[in-house]
């Protein structure tokens, strides 16, 4: 797998901006951050900054490091690159022919509750909406 990158974006006012997106394998819709394959040689934060910008239609001020995360070290070499994104401003979304997402917005304390309760079951959104909350006080 040549690794990801996922975006925690975080709205002025506290919100952050998922995707619930269909997921053909699990036949339904997950809610998710928005996330994307990197290109192959791709820094993982340019990754981040197109996908932010691709699939929720912003561009981040303060794009920061979250880490890393390996999601199934038992049969695939995936690893993601975690990373929140803030000053957002808005630019127009541009998704991919096969992307099938709406937009919505839970502000962080209540994304973490979803997040902790498994109502989030997507494992790099909800390590990634727990380690923005950690980054920013919120939590832990």
């Amino acid at each position: 797998h040549p690794g990801a990158a996922a975006i925690v974006p975080i709205t002025a006012a506290g919100d952050v901006i998922l995707v619930r997106q269909s997921r053909h394998a699990l036949g339904r819709y997950l809610l998710e951050i928005p996330a994307g394959k990197l290109s192959p040689g791709e820094d993982p934060a340019a990754c981040a900054a197109r996908e932010l910008e691709e699939e929720v239609g912003h561009r981040a001020g303060r794009l920061e490091p979250l880490g890393a995360l390996v999601p199934a070290p038992g049969f695939a070499d995936e690893v993601i690159h975690l990373f929140l994104a803030s000053d957002l401003a808005a630019t127009a979304q541009n998704l991919d022919e096969d992307e099938v997402l709406s937009i919505e917005l839970l502000h962080l304390d209540r994304a973490v509750d979803t997040a902790l309760g498994g109502e989030i079951d997507d494992s790099k959104s909800a390590v990634a909406i727990l380690r923005a909350a950690a980054k920013l006080g919120n939590f832990g």
